[in-house]
């Protein structure tokens, strides 16, 4: 998700807030871990600016650029499975609900 975000907003960078602002439901926490591990995988770029608080900026790295086709393709094919996508989730939550069913 903070690789859409961030494709979305490419080439400008984007603060650490705004993110957050981005993705309702994402912690804080995940936030930060997701984008530490894609900045130690090259997908993204970070800097820091020294200020009293830091300001924190990330952008796409040109290999994170790279990701655009095969995500827009990955996009395309959830939307257009959506509907069973969903579907299984309904059976798989109602088999959790009542376990009885399964034996």
């Amino acid at each position: 998700m903070a690789v859409k975000v961030l494709a979305d907003a490419a080439p400008d960078e984007v603060r650490f807030a705004e993110l957050r602002r981005r993705m309702p439901g994402v912690s804080q926490k995940m936030l930060s871990a997701t984008l530490q591990s894609l900045v130690r995988d090259g997908l993204v770029a970070r800097r820091v600016e020294p200020t009293v608080p830091p300001r924190v900026h990330y952008r796409l790295t040109e290999l994170g650029l790279s990701l655009e086709t095969p995500l827009a393709a990955l996009r395309t094919w959830a939307e257009q499975h959506m509907a069973e996508i969903d579907r299984a989730d309904a059976i798989n939550d109602d088999a959790q609900a009542d376990p009885v069913r399964d034996e």
